[in-house]
């Protein structure tokens, strides 16, 4: 008889499992188990076929996963032991798992759903600065009222303050938790502006690089709500720690709808394509069993290049789509990091080539991080009602159409990645006070739309 793994159970399977040493584990057991499932299921990246269709291979790769992460298992870092489950506790554990989530209250009260590949279901859309950081609480009330006016959105992803009164946040420190409270407080005012209240705000607090940071902003008056998402990130490859297992903990413990985002690192441990396509699907298991987690935020990336637009990447992360949303009823979204910035028509047409690979493989949309997400104040409302527009008009397209134009899209911005060109800041392409975006900025939006119209998607379709 097959029984739930309870937190309780992994937490005493961290405390208790086979110690291994941390580099061990990386190279010992992850790498070679890794490099043995590509073999035993043949699965092999064709670079002619960024967004394939085969099921097969689809298929190949979420067996390659199961097998991979029932043998592998997740690595604690506090204890230096791996937290293992059988087969039949991952047979069942998929097999229990809610297809939907309901988030947000009133009017945008909704359920996230899984998806299938080609599926005509219009995907969730998260969308906002995926965490990336912002210089003052001005620009931030001013980017997150521009995303709640953006009619596609379901749900925001907010920006991270660094600062509070001036001063920089540093992580762990106090401010972080003033800093964590804050961003809350600015959210809700934001959207309440925006016309939005009801929003969920999906990333809990971009801010908070703690648990204790976490847990300072859930408070009934003030905080996050429980129709709001809480969201933690795992660690790569594989791995987990005291800090993220106690903001599962609190959350499981509030009733609050977890979600975890995940990064496997192209070029890193996971090696090529290939691996990277099998580990981001052992993640979403991963995360179900160790965390709980309701829904799940994949971002695989790249090692060198800090984004995700990479001919290699856009296969990985659709083929993993694929696998995910063919086998399992999980909720599945896949975040979009470009290398470009905003106000380029690089950046536009990162974004297009992979919204509509993964729109199409099965997933939903977190949008976006932008410029690598590493610098502060480049991000604007334009980038994810884009990927929203390219979202919505790719849902229900054939794998095979969509592969075909983005092979064409490819070509547009591959040459620019290495010293992808940065764009402007909010302040510099935006008018701040009208959240409007320059003329300039609308010129190139135009142009990229009509040129991505004309290679086969139509952006007819409304929210």
């Amino acid at each position: 008889m097959n029984f739930m793994v309870s937190l309780l159970d992994v937490i005493e399977r961290a405390t208790v499992g086979k110690i291994c040493s941390e580099k061990d584990f990386d190279l010992k057991i992850f790498t070679l188990k890794l490099k043995d499932v590509i073999r035993k299921y043949g699965v092999s990246y064709d670079p002619d076929i960024p967004v394939p269709s085969d099921p097969g291979l689809a298929d190949s790769v979420f067996k390659a996963a199961f097998e991979f992460f029932c043998e592998v298992g997740a690595y604690c870092i506090d204890t230096q032991r791996i937290i293992f489950f059988d087969e039949s506790e991952v047979k069942e554990k998929i097999r229990i798992s809610p297809s939907q989530v309901i988030l947000g209250e009133g009017v945008d009260r909704k359920a996230l759903t899984s998806r299938k590949p080609e599926d005509p279901n219009p995907p969730w859309c998260f969308l906002g600065a995926a965490g990336v950081a912002v210089s003052s609480d001005d620009v931030f009330l001013k980017l997150v009222e521009g995303y709640g006016r953006i009619p596609y959105i379901n749900s925001l992803t907010t920006p991270a303050l660094t600062r509070v009164n001036g001063m920089r946040i540093r992580p762990g420190s106090p401010l972080e938790v003033l800093g964590s409270m804050r961003t809350v407080v600015l959210a809700r005012e934001a959207l309440r502006r925006a016309g939005r209240p009801g929003l969920p705000i999906m990333n809990s607090i971009a801010t908070a690089s703690t648990a204790v940071s976490l847990i300072s902003a859930l408070h009934p008056d003030f905080g996050l709500r429980k129709s709001d998402g809480v969201m933690i990130g795992a660690i790569a490859e594989l791995k987990t720690n005291f800090d993220l297992l106690n903001r599962a903990c609190v959350a499981n413990t509030l009733g609050m709808v977890l979600g975890v985002d995940c990064g496997p690192l192209l070029g890193g441990y996971c090696g090529g394509a290939e691996g990277t396509a099998i580990v981001t699907a052992a993640y979403h298991i991963m995360t179900s069993l160790v965390y709980n987690a309701l829904w799940y935020v994949m971002f695989p990336i790249h090692i060198k290049y800090s984004s995700s637009s990479n001919p290699e990447l856009i296969w990985a992360r659709s083929v993993s789509a694929q696998a995910i949303s063919r086998n399992t009823h999980f909720p599945s979204l896949y975040i979009s990091y470009t290398a470009s910035g905003p106000c380029t028509d690089t950046c536009l047409y990162e974004i297009a080539a992979q919204i509509s690979s993964v729109v199409a493989s099965g997933a939903s949309i977190e949008a976006a991080g932008i410029a690598k997400g590493k610098y502060e104040d480049r991000m604007t409302p334009m980038e994810p009602k884009f990927a929203a527009e390219v979202a919505y008009a790719t849902a229900g397209m054939r794998l095979r159409d969509v592969n075909d134009i983005v092979k064409k899209i490819i070509p547009k911005y591959i040459d620019k990645i290495a010293n992808p060109p940065l764009g402007l800041r909010f302040q510099e392409c935006y008018d701040i006070e009208t959240i409007k975006p320059s003329s300039k900025y609308l010129e190139i939006y135009s142009k990229v739309k009509r040129e991505i119209e004309d290679l086969g998607i139509k952006f007819n379709q409304s929210p």
